[in-house]
Parts: structure tokens; C-alpha cells; sequence
């Protein structure tokens, strides 16, 4: 046979490992409810979706830019929330980042297979963000994202910031985004949930030549 041919033959074999692999891949969904005198949240993440995105949560630039996650990371989010958006869109905000962070963590079960870490840069116009992601089981931030005016629509600028402290600390996963520059206040959101969708794909996709956890201690916890 020549080199090409075993080249071939080869990648069919690879297509249909990995298509049996896909067969037997654990169910990757998970649901996160919160209810406190504050706020009553319900959502579900599939992270093997198709991009799907049904967000409700009062705060119409949060439902916009977390359909920028499942859009771009291709999963299956639905969002329910309801707060006391009459003080202000703090509690709402947070509860909906401690509830996506606690799917996504349960979503991904023991981890076993996933790439764990993952990045993206992605410009929106005149702005760039970038965001790096890494499941390893320890929480930590760092956000450096300055935006010029104290309100992107009905959200509040700081919030952004926040959102994404709390989800990391809820999915148990280290975050480090940044926006590198911009003029829009808009643009430099959007970039950067774009970022962190494209990012968390590339995280929580599974490599059919890795058995085991990618940690040299054999755990992600």
C-alpha cells in the first residue's frame, strides 16, 4: 500500500474511533437551581450542544452576552431568573454566575478525557479581548477589563468583573481575561464573553487519545 494510502486508512480509523467514542461519551449535562430571598435562578447547561441559547434573567446585556457564550463554546444554555432587580442588578448577576459555574462544574464530571485548558482571543471591532481558561479544579481570577462609562445597558460595568470572579470560583476553574483595548463599552463586553465561550469549548472538549485526567498528579480536583 502506498503512503498515502496507509495515510487514508489511517484517518478512517481515527474518524471511527473517535465516532464510537462519541457513542459512549457520559452525558454532559447538569442543572444549577438558586432560590434565597434575593433571587430564584434555574438553569441548564448541555455542554455537548449546539449552540442553544434560551436566557431570561431580567438584565437584557447579561442575556445577551451569555448567549455569546453558548453560541460561540456550542453549548446548550437555558437561564431562568428572577431578582430584586428594584435595588439594583447585583444579587441577579451573581446568583446567575454561582449557578452556571456549579452546572459547568457538574457537567464535566470527573474530567476525565477533557483538553482542561483552553483560550481565545477574539476582536470586536475597534476591540480585543482575551480569555484563558484552565479546569483544574482551583479557583482563581484575574480580570483586567476597564470599561469607560458605569453601565452597559441595564448592566452595571463593575458586574462584568464580578460575573466572571464568581463563575470561576463556582466551576472551580482558573480565568485570566483581559481586554486588551477599545471605545465601546459594548464591544469590549461582547469580545469578551465571545472569548470565554470559544475558550471553555476548546477546555471541556474530549481528546479520543487521552484515557485518563491531563494532570501528572492523575487528578482534577
Amino acid at each position: 500500500m502506498t503512503e498515502d494510502g496507509r495515510r487514508t486508512t489511517d484517518a478512517k480509523r481515527f474518524r471511527a474511533r473517535s465516532s464510537a467514542e462519541r457513542l459512549t461519551m457520559p452525558n454532559r449535562i447538569a442543572t444549577a437551581t438558586r432560590k434565597t430571598k434575593e433571587t430564584d435562578i434555574a438553569i441548564m447547561l448541555n455542554l455537548d450542544g449546539a449552540g442553544n441559547a434560551d436566557i431570561a434573567t431580567g438584565v437584557p446585556m447579561l442575556d445577551h452576552l451569555l448567549s455569546h457564550v453558548a453560541v460561540h463554546g456550542l453549548f446548550d444554555l437555558q437561564v431562568r431568573a428572577t431578582g430584586d432587580l428594584q435595588i439594583d442588578a447585583h444579587h441577579t448577576v451573581e446568583d446567575v454566575a454561582i449557578g452556571l459555574g456549579d452546572a459547568l462544574h457538574d457537567a464535566l464530571g470527573d474530567k476525565r478525557g477533557i483538553a482542561r485548558m483552553g483560550h481565545a482571543y477574539v476582536p470586536m471591532d475597534e476591540a480585543l479581548a482575551f480569555v484563558a481558561v484552565d479546569l483544574s479544579g482551583r479557583a482563581y481570577a484575574v480580570i483586567d477589563a476597564a470599561f469607560a462609562a458605569p453601565m452597559i445597558g441595564a448592566l452595571p460595568a463593575s458586574l462584568v468583573a464580578h460575573f466572571l470572579e464568581t463563575l470561576a470560583a463556582h466551576a472551580r476553574m482558573n480565568l485570566h481575561a483581559r481586554v486588551f483595548y477599545g471605545r465601546d463599552d459594548h464591544h469590549k463586553a461582547e469580545a469578551l464573553f465571545k472569548a470565554l465561550g470559544r475558550a471553555l469549548a476548546m477546555a471541556v472538549a474530549m481528546d479520543p487519545r487521552r484515557d485518563g485526567k491531563a494532570s501528572t498528579k492523575g487528578t482534577l480536583e
